[in-house]
């Protein structure tokens, strides 16, 4: 089924759009990593599937496998996905509901840690996943280009709502590069 959005709240934003100045210069690296051609909700639906089909490379029985001590399980990287998407949500509806917001950082390494991520099945991250991106992909499509557009401080650094879109996917992307490059 489509769903068709008012005229209002069909916007063209694209990375190519985006300021420095709506963005910790931190999450610049996740930006670079996507095509900055794409409209927001046209770029987290293509992300989301590629994001699902690289998750059929993991053999459900190496969830648990982590490369080094110290380091994150296959499970836990997945988590963490999961987590910084529903935190950035969260963050983007807070900004577009109330600009200039100030918001917290949060610590990944203690959401990781208690996260029992290895207690989990491959399909029941996937399907969180999904339904986390798909519930971000009507979120963002909703936004009007005003709230897109609007700013709050994040971990002491200004993001805008749309900022926060593209930076998951590049966020996504980083860490199917490093599954790829030591998990794989």
């Amino acid at each position: 089924m489509v769903i068709l959005m008012p005229v209002e709240t069909q916007h063209n934003m694209t990375a190519n759009n985006l300021t420095s100045a709506e963005y910790k210069e931190f999450y610049g690296r996740y930006i670079k990593k996507i095509p900055g051609n794409l409209r927001l909700g046209i770029l987290l639906e293509e992300n989301r599937d590629e994001f699902l089909k690289f998750l059929e490379r993991i053999a459900p029985e190496n969830l648990d496998y982590a490369y080094a001590q110290g380091k994150w399980s296959i499970a836990e990287v997945l988590q963490h996905i999961i987590d910084v998407e529903r935190i950035f949500q969260y963050r983007a509806l807070c900004i577009a509901r109330e600009p200039g917001i100030v918001l917290p950082g949060y610590d990944h390494e203690a959401y990781a840690s208690t996260s029992k991520a290895n207690r989990r099945t491959l399909h029941s991250l996937k399907d969180e996943f999904t339904a986390v991106r798909n519930s971000g992909i009507v979120m963002y499509e909703s936004f009007s280009n005003e709230m897109l557009l609007n700013l709050g401080s994040v971990s002491g650094g200004n993001t805008s709502c749309r900022a926060t879109g593209f930076i998951v996917a590049g966020h996504t992307l980083h860490h199917m590069e490093i599954i790829k490059e030591y998990y794989l």
